[in-house]
């Protein structure tokens, strides 16, 4: 078994002689805790997952792999020798995490680094000279699988047709050369400087993302900051100033004011205006954070209710040299209302009568975990705000109910039981399998659903596990009509681990683990693992199958099935599907909106497949008269405006064109959503026939 420092001191001498006369960003060394973080790890993962993976030559292979794929996806950075040096220590992972020694991902992490400031470095040098775009060349936007350069001639080649790209699209835009050269720049610079602001924690939480995907595709590790996120996105809230911040031209950047949060209640902010240091308490002295990174400014400004913090304010309409002010702000509970629950109301023609049609979008499964336990009676949940929002549509009047799922990755696994009892009451929901093989019935226990009436589920390939629970516990009852993609495939439970609190740490240091714990199955014995719920009427989507989904994973568990639950299902859905389709069919191909849907769908597989762009300025100019043209006779169609593509990436707009952009894009025509709305009149439509039927035909019996 060789050591790690042999491996580093020889990969240096291979990266001075070739990149010499680049200047190293800083060397990041691992942290004594990060070791015992990573060793406690794999004796939880290696014991207690659904399917335990032993840290193994094998495993040490997997995370090699995974940890230079999610550095390097495009294989744009690192040159074949590189390659070969790191996989001389492929099966040495293992070891090196038993005797709790991280050289071997840090010096991999370095060499990254390295590659960064040569490849923009150069980047930035090919925007001295023009280009040919008359000449006949291509550029692979597809690079995954393709080899590694093998010389720095190669690479150099690679990175002239990128710039190339990068140029021609903002040509194509409208921009100058000056204007070019100064945006390409800035780009390249911009990525540059956050190589020099990778600090040990980036590496650590790099690898441990590597390692725990190699167990299993849902297996995660959360770091101090990670898992703050994941606590937030739980618990739809946190303490702050509420505002939404954005790093832009390296000022911490207000784009969006919470309402009713201290920042948009005290007056003294606005949209644009830019955050030059930050202080704590009422005297506390003031730290610049210019050119401080975005997540790092955040946890500053984050703190306890009631505590104070100030900040130092670059007002938006003033110059870099212009006058600051400094503001004083009470830190309050936001609540991150973008993710809650919200509904709409829609009407539309079915038949002979105009429907009323409720529609509750749903982002995400969220429980506040911690409120809950604490007995907190108002605590937020998903299925709590819904319920409400479905009384609130039953006073509207409402002939129908839309849980509009697409994008949900899930959340709690009783939220999705519990949003399941709110339209079948009481009765099987999810069936769990866990490691010793056992299985558990989870059940919905309401007295009866809050809603009664006609209801459909929406869903695309982004909704996943709790989402699909939900939606395959609505179709098994034949409770409601499912509409819209194959969903991802998730079919895995995770529970969340605390590794300080395994030790009994009185100080957190190790972070959490989001482990797979069981397997869980729909109540009528199947699983939605990799197969994912299947619409009973299927909706097209620009998603790609191969590169998303569970499907995607090569360690993705199996598909199984066991024995039904002990539930009663209704015919009713089943029955209409055929009319549902039907009438689905018809509308959609007199649909102009449906079919130019599906034309930018098959548009868009078809330059999927090709991998390849031109770098002819002729070639690729009438490709976009084509797409302009297409645009326009949309635009005259009433179907939005033509957002085009100006080249630029976010955060190289003014602040008030990326917000416009972000708009028009919100304000979109849904040309899914409409459809199902009609599908979901058709439904109510007939099951109010089928009702009125039954009830003539009871009459006429009972009059006999």
């Amino acid at each position: 078994m060789r050591i790690a420092y042999v491996f580093l001191g020889a990969f240096l001498a291979i990266a001075q002689s070739a990149y010499a006369e680049v200047t190293s960003p800083p060397v990041l060394a691992p942290l004594k805790r990060q070791a015992q973080a990573a060793e406690l790890s794999a004796q939880f993962l290696s014991r207690y997952s659904y399917k335990p993976v032993p840290l193994d030559d094998a495993l040490s292979a997997r995370i090699m792999d995974q940890f230079i794929k999610s550095l390097d996806p495009d294989r744009m950075l690192f040159l074949q020798a590189d390659i070969d040096k790191f996989m001389s220590d492929r099966s040495e992972i293992d070891d090196a995490i038993e005797r709790k020694d991280l050289k071997i991902p840090f010096a991999i992490f370095n060499a990254y680094e390295q590659r960064v400031v040569d490849r923009m470095n150069y980047a930035r040098s090919l925007l001295k000279q023009d280009f040919d775009f008359s000449a006949q060349e291509n550029y692979s936007v597809l690079r995954d699988k393709a080899p590694w350069p093998q010389s720095k001639a190669e690479s150099n080649e690679l990175w002239r047709k990128r710039v190339k790209s990068d140029w021609l699209r903002l040509k194509l835009g409208g921009k100058n050369d000056a204007a070019i050269r100064e945006t390409l720049d800035k780009r390249y610079e911009n990525i540059l400087e956050r190589a020099y602001k990778f600090k040990s924690d980036d590496v650590f939480q790099s690898f441990m993302d590597a390692y725990s995907t190699s167990i299993d595709p849902h297996t995660d590790y959360f770091g101090a900051a990670a898992s703050a996120d994941f606590n937030v996105s739980m618990k739809l809230s946190l303490f702050g100033i509420g505002a939404v911040l954005q790093e832009r031209d390296d000022y911490t950047t207000i784009r969006e004011l919470v309402p009713g949060g201290p920042a948009q209640l005290s007056g003294k902010l606005a949209v644009g205006d830019r955050i030059t240091g930050v202080g704590q308490g009422k005297d506390g002295a003031i730290k610049e954070v210019v050119g401080t990174r975005l997540d790092e400014v955040v946890q500053m400004i984050r703190g306890k209710k009631g505590s104070v913090v100030r900040l130092d304010i670059l007002p938006a309409d003033a110059g870099a040299d212009g006058t600051h002010r400094v503001i004083s702000l009470v830190r309050d509970k936001i609540s991150l209302d973008k993710q809650a629950a919200r509904k709409t109301v829609l009407s539309v023609k079915a038949g002979d009568a105009t429907r009323k049609i409720g529609i509750i979008t749903l982002p995400v499964f969220y429980e506040d975990f911690e409120a809950k336990r604490k007995g907190d009676q108002d605590y937020k949940s998903a299925s709590r705000d819904v319920a409400k929002l479905l009384d609130e549509l039953k006073e509207e009047k409402v002939d129908s109910v839309l849980i509009d799922l697409r994008n949900n990755g899930g959340g709690s696994l009783d939220e999705a039981i519990d949003l399941t009892g709110l339209f079948i009451g009481n009765g099987p929901v999810v069936q769990q399998r866990g490691s010793d093989g056992k299985i558990e019935v989870k059940s919905a226990e309401l007295a009866a659903p809050v809603w009664t009436g006609p209801m459909g589920v929406l869903i695309n390939r982004g909704s996943a596990s709790a989402s699909e629970i939900f939606a395959a516990a609505i179709q098994d009852y034949g409770r409601g009509v499912i509409v819209g993609e194959p969903s991802f495939g998730k079919g895995t439970v995770q529970t969340v681990v605390d590794l300080d609190q395994i030790v009994r740490n009185s100080k957190p240091e190790f972070g959490e683990l989001k482990v797979t714990i069981a397997q869980f199955f729909r109540v009528d014995g199947g699983t939605t693992q990799l197969h994912g719920v299947t619409p009973d009427i299927s909706l097209p989507g620009l998603s790609d199958p191969t590169s998303f989904g569970e499907t995607s994973y090569d360690n993705a568990l199996p598909w199984a099935q066991i024995k039904p639950a002990n539930y009663t299902p209704a015919d009713t859905i089943t029955t209409l599907l055929p009319t549902l389709q039907s009438r689905h069919d018809a509308r959609v191909v007199s649909n102009p909106d449906f079919q130019r849907l599906l034309k930018d769908i098959a548009d868009l597989k078809a330059q999927r497949e090709k991998g390849v762009v031109s770098l002819n300025e002729s070639e690729r100019r009438k490709e976009a008269a084509a797409r302009e043209k297409r645009f326009k006779d949309r635009a005259e169609a009433g179907d939005g405006e033509d957002l085009g593509d100006d080249g630029l990436e976010a955060g190289e707009r003014s602040l008030s064109a990326d917000i416009a952009i972000e708009n028009a894009r919100k304000n979109a025509k849904d040309v899914l959503l409409d459809e199902t709305v009609a599908i979901l009149a058709d439904e109510a439509d007939l099951q109010q026939g089928a009702l009125k039927a039954a009830t003539k035909e009871s009459g006429n019996t009972n009059g006999k």
